[in-house]
């Protein structure tokens, strides 16, 4: 079992708000209230659209000139927002100054957690990395060193960053995370040093670290650059080594009261021959669609895995014969609609709980099938359910849990530096 869900308390890495231009001010608000809002308003437009004159912040935000005016002053005075240059090759003047966020006003850190390394990342307030390197980690390496050494290498890519500190550190890891207190919940399954390097990010100075699980973390980069962008509410069904699920309803990541929403591989689902159990989710939905599971079906098949193509080394065996069988036709063709059926059980059962209109399939195995496989599994869902349902194909990549890690920490230190979005 290697997804589940978590974050650290009192911080949500919740995908990110609905646009600021849709928000309005409050008429009940208080000035300063009112100050906060419009400040955050114009960040985030400024944020959405790049650098932008006062007269088109004006017009993206609906605020007065008086109020435009008054606001780039205060942002300018708090370093949030320069003057980067002048709009218009004949424009001179006040009236041509391009304002834009001061993007190394802040560095952020990102670390995505496997079983044998740690990927870590320094980003700009924007989220825009600007350093990243990967920490290999023996199976011998004692945990403290292990956290050592991820602490060490954080340190030297905020210094060729030319940052003295992150402001916000966001991991996501395989493992359950209690929603309560941010905290692995188990240590079963889960690698010593994990625990040992959050706890050590933990204690770097005024960096708030948040611990997200990290199917959650790809659901994140999925809406914001991926096939659920503009969603508000879709399922990232993670397929991998193993399989989970990510839900968002309504705009919100939803993790359940133990931080155990989204575990799909323990649904029990026909054709497995057995039940799970609450020590192991073999005979649940793991068992028909978990990379052992889809190698065994290849096999039936005569799927044989091709050039891995450049593939990450740590990548399940499922990947490199689902992208070899894209290509085949022929039997290739038949293993894929086979594994379609499998993966549409498991979508059918989400969907009738949840009907959340869109299913992305995520992770690896889910990404190398492509609108191949997500064609498939749409058909097979259609015959199972009547509620429509679109299922798409992750589009991030590989890197979607690193990309969705930057986000949550930029949205951390964004909601500290520009006040909580509304």
């Amino acid at each position: 079992m290697d997804e589940t869900r978590g974050t650290a308390p009192g911080r949500p890495t919740a995908p990110a708000p609905a646009p600021a231009a849709a928000r309005a001010t409050p008429r009940t608000a208080s000035p300063s209230t009112a100050r906060a809002i419009n400040d955050r308003l114009a960040l985030q437009l400024l944020q959405n659209e790049g650098p932008l004159t006062a007269g088109e912040l004006k017009t993206g935000t609906g605020l007065s000139r008086p109020t435009v005016a008054d606001l780039v002053e205060r942002l300018q005075a708090a370093g949030l927002i320069a003057v980067v240059g002048e709009s218009g090759a004949r424009r001179r003047g006040p009236n041509a100054r391009l304002y834009g966020i001061v993007a190394d006003r802040a560095h952020l850190a990102a670390v995505d957690l496997r079983t044998d390394s740690a990927t870590i990342a320094v980003a700009d307030l924007l989220g825009r990395v600007q350093a990243e390197t990967a920490v290999p980690v023996g199976p011998d390496t004692d945990p403290a060193q292990a956290a050592a050494n991820g602490v060490a290498a954080l340190e030297k890519l905020l210094g060729a960053a030319g940052a003295a500190r992150p402001h916000a550190v966001a991991v996501g890891a395989p493992g359950l995370v209690d929603p309560a207190t941010g905290r692995f919940r188990g240590t079963e399954g889960v690698p010593a040093w994990h625990a040992a390097l959050v706890t050590a990010l933990g204690a770097l100075p005024a960096a708030p670290v948040l611990l997200e699980n990290e199917v959650n973390l790809a659901a994140i980069a999925e809406q914001r650059d991926g096939s659920a962008r503009g969603r508000d509410t879709f399922v990232l069904l993670w397929l991998g080594h193993g399989t989970g699920a990510a839900v968002v309803l309504d705009g919100r990541l939803r993790r359940g009261a133990s931080g155990g929403t989204g575990e799909i591989g323990f649904l029990p689902v026909p054709g497995t021959g057995g039940l799970p159990t609450a020590a192991g989710c073999d005979g649940g939905f793991h068992s028909l669609a978990g990379s052992a599971a889809v190698c065994e079906l290849a096999a039936e098949y005569g799927i044989e895995a091709g050039d891995p193509g450049g593939s990450d080394p740590g990548a399940p065996p499922a990947e490199a014969l689902v992208r070899a069988a894209v290509h085949a036709g022929g039997a290739g063709a038949a293993f894929l609609d086979a594994l379609a059926a499998r993966i549409a059980l498991g979508v059918a059962a989400v969907c009738a709980v949840l009907d959340p209109g869109c299913v992305v399939l995520g992770g690896e195995t889910g990404r190398a099938g492509g609108d191949a496989l997500a064609g498939r599994v749409a058909d097979h869902l259609a015959r199972m359910s009547p509620l429509h349902t679109e299922v798409r194909a992750g589009t991030v990549g590989g890197r979607a849990v690193l990309r969705g890690a930057v986000l949550a920490a930029m949205d951390a230190a964004q909601d500290d530096l520009f006040g909580p979005a509304g």
